[in-house]
């Protein structure tokens, strides 16, 4: 497998790109990013400078991923959700990358369309935000998060579907608490 750049996009220097990933239409990857194997970035979508972006994952269109964030495997991110680096952003007092806060995006997660994500948060393995939710606090593994400010509005499976229990009913799979959110029983 090859990578796919569609030439109306824009690769810097030193970006470092997984094989059988694909980059759409209109897209821009800053330096020193990095990509892995078998991801798919619909149009629009921005990556910034040092960002790190896991296997498998997938961006739709329009989505904004800046400095500061790192995404682990089997990321989704809807339609223009957004992440932001910075707390306290004023353009007349820029305080330069050194002082961006990290995002973490563990494997698996799902973030809707239009979501924005308030940076210094880590996003747990399996959990999901909702379309439009604005998350300003860390999300344990598999919670589901709605609203504005994101709440928890229960759990969600590792296939996604909602559970209603320990047990997922589309998949089978079982579940357990564990100090963060919650864990499957293997």
């Amino acid at each position: 497998m090859s990578v796919f750049v569609h030439p109306s996009s824009y690769v810097d220097e030193n970006v470092r790109i997984g094989e059988g990933t694909q980059i759409w239409h209109f897209c821009h990857i800053q330096r020193n990013a990095t990509l892995g194997r078998n991801c798919r970035l619909g149009q629009n979508v921005y990556v910034g400078s040092h960002v790190t972006i896991g296997d498998g994952c997938k961006l739709q269109n329009n989505v904004s991923i800046y400095e500061g964030v790192a995404l682990g495997n089997d990321v989704f991110c809807g339609p223009s959700c957004v992440f932001t680096n910075d707390l306290t952003p004023r353009a007349k007092y820029p305080k330069g990358r050194e002082n961006f806060v990290p995002t973490r995006v563990l494997d698996g997660a799902s973030i809707g369309a239009n979501a924005t994500i308030v940076c210094g948060n880590t996003i747990g393995r399996n959990a999901m935000i909702g379309a439009g939710a604005v998350v300003t606090a860390s999300v344990p593994d598999h919670v589901l998060m709605l609203g504005i400010p994101a709440r928890p509005a229960g759990f969600v499976c590792a296939c996604g579907e909602r559970l209603h229990g320990m047990k997922c009913e589309a998949c089978g799979r079982v579940y357990e608490s564990s100090g963060n959110g919650l864990k499957e029983v293997e």
